[in-house]
């Protein structure tokens, strides 16, 4: 069945992601984080990749630091290597993610472990309150079969990494903006409704297909944005859609921000960079 919601999420604004680079040169689409969508509370970016060209993400994102928010991955098809500051190494597979606090700094790598093929994944950033800001990273590792699949419908199926719904709950714990980050696929015609919790942020990202989300067609490759409300309806389009459903609770406190480092203060970010350059960046997790 269904979740039936109370109050129904509608769309505010659609918006086509732009094409861009980053890292080592690797082809990106990015729908937060752009002049048209600076950031969009508490969501700092939202970057897609999806390729099958290896020169267009073969050289991945070398070592660079990260300090006072939050970066989420989620491979959807194809490998890439995590490396980190703190110790973590592993390698994000087809299906798998990984969510990692930067709070008071860590420095990290991610690198293509495929020479050839498809590389299919997201990237989000979001900010972390001020008072959480410099607290010790953390780093939590999703192996695909951790990810709970249900099929609250014919034709739908989610795939859950935080938050909980139709009687599933993501793995990812502790996050301070109570967050929801789902997959989504939806055959054609295929109707289902997604609970979000009201006055959460929430956005709609669809990657396959086409969708109607909220009443609204939303194209391959743009950015949904929803009213507030207690949950969204979604329905596959002509040839079904895939999308990222996401929410979080905004923090309504001021953002400085250049670069890899979000801090809440002129003198916070400053602070961030003498650390880097002096080598006192990175602070080992309390044991």
């Amino acid at each position: 069945m269904s979740e039936s919601v109370k109050n129904a999420r509608g769309v505010e604004r659609v918006l086509r992601a732009m094409d861009t680079s980053d890292g080592a040169g690797v082809s990106l689409r990015r729908s937060i984080g752009t002049p048209q969508l600076d950031m969009l509370d508490p969501f700092l970016m939202l970057d897609s990749l999806s390729t099958d060209n290896p020169d267009e993400y073969i050289a991945g994102f070398p070592e660079h630091p990260h300090r006072g928010f939050e970066t989420v991955t989620y491979m959807v098809e194809g490998a890439m290597r995590h490396k980190d500051s703190m110790g973590n190494e592993g390698v994000l597979r087809s299906g798998g993610g990984q969510w990692m606090t930067a709070g008071s700094g860590i420095v990290h790598s991610e690198t293509p472990e495929q020479e050839n093929g498809l590389l299919q994944g997201f990237q989000l950033w979001i900010n972390l309150p001020a008072k959480d800001k410099m607290i010790d990273p953390r780093y939590q590792n999703m192996e695909p079969d951790e990810l709970p699949e249900v099929s609250p419908v014919e034709g739908a199926q989610l795939r859950l990494l935080a938050g909980s719904m139709h009687g599933a709950t993501g793995p990812i714990n502790g996050i301070s903006t109570d967050p929801v980050f789902v997959d989504a696929k939806l055959d054609a015609g295929a109707e289902l409704t997604v609970p979000l919790p009201e006055g959460h942020t929430a956005v709609v990202y669809v990657f396959v297909g086409d969708a109607v989300v909220g009443g609204k067609d939303v194209p391959t490759h743009h950015l949904a944005i929803l009213k507030d409300g207690d949950g969204v309806t979604l329905k596959g389009g002509p040839d079904g859609g895939r999308m990222l459903v996401i929410a979080a609770r905004p923090i309504h406190e001021q953002v400085v921000r250049y670069g890899p480092f979000v801090m809440s203060s002129k003198q916070e970010l400053m602070q961030a960079f003498d650390d880097y350059q002096r080598g006192n960046f990175v602070r080992k997790a309390a044991s």
